[in-house]
């Protein structure tokens, strides 16, 4: 008989290998019918989540094992208010215009703009003119650990905004820098300061904005983050993951699993760009960021 209820609860395991059993991988997923949902016309207000919870044994909806993205449709004139289980939520404008309110913060957007909310407090999105939004958060690593997010007076985040205009013009300045050898892209990454050092937005959420000119290609590399990716310009682009072409869609948000040897290719005869969230603010301070040409 256990010696107590506390010790009634444990397991003693032996296992052989303990590095044999394993959850379900991440697969390279793209999510085209959701994206369609979201750019309908006749789609009313709401939030859509790109679930594969299932795939990835998660107690909770989730796109990949600690990020969870959303397509938010509004309706120009109406508002939709999301309390997300998030330390924060990573937004940008694909299409209309409106403002944001996040505790006393009020921001004004565009197409084309990114901004970063804290999570824990109710965001309210208004459209002026009819708004799609991306929306990253950290939602299923929160439930992971049973938590919640910190009170807006112990949290080390705070509100912030990147206007479409200071975002092209940083991206035109590193196009114009020469090529390097050891280079993974022509990037804008963003972050704020207590972040900076790390170069990340959150303490778990990196964010990138990555180019690539029309008939060039990203060497082939991996890292042990995942990479939710969103597309945003270029024709004629496709990826490399694992030996798997991938052919990109406009706005529809792709999966490229960790430790994946994976390749970006513009064939077209136009700019190419995509966003990047990447749970590698975890693996930063890890020291276990892994990355390497393939």
């Amino acid at each position: 008989m256990p010696a107590s209820i506390a010790s009634a609860r444990g397991r003693y395991l032996t296992p052989t290998n303990s590095f044999r059993d394993k959850l379900p991988p991440v697969p390279a997923a793209t999510f085209i019918a959701e994206r369609d949902r979201a750019l309908a016309a006749d789609t009313p207000t709401g939030a859509i989540a790109l679930d594969i919870a299932d795939r990835l044994a998660a107690p909770v909806p989730a796109t990949t094992p600690l990020l969870l993205a959303r397509y938010l449709r509004i309706r120009a004139g109406e508002r939709l208010a999301l309390r997300l289980r998030a330390t924060a939520a990573i937004c940008y404008v694909i299409r209309g215009a409106g403002e944001t309110t996040n505790r006393t913060d009020r921001i004004g957007w565009g197409e084309g703009d990114i901004f970063c909310l804290p999570g824990g407090a109710e965001s309210s999105h208004r459209a002026t003119h009819d708004a799609v939004l991306w929306v990253v958060s950290n939602e299923p690593e929160v439930a992971f650990h049973h938590l919640e997010p910190p009170a807006a007076d112990q949290s080390r985040l705070e509100a912030v905004h990147f206007p479409a205009a200071e975002i092209r013009r940083h991206l035109d300045a590193v196009r114009a820098t020469p090529d390097t050898a050891d280079a993974s892209g022509k990037v804008v990454v963003f972050a704020v300061g207590p972040f900076e050092t790390m170069l990340s937005l959150t303490p778990s959420m990196t964010l990138a904005l990555n180019s690539m000119e029309p008939g060039k290609a990203q060497r082939s590399h991996r890292h042990n983050s995942v990479a939710v990716t969103l597309p945003i310009e270029g024709t004629r682009c496709h990826s490399m993951i694992d030996g798997t072409r991938v052919d990109w869609q406009p706005f529809a948000t792709m999966i490229t699993p960790p430790t994946a040897a994976h390749s970006h290719h513009n064939d077209g005869d136009r700019l190419a760009t995509f966003l990047i969230v990447q749970d590698g603010g975890l693996f930063y301070h890890c020291r276990t960021i892994g990355f390497s040409f393939a």
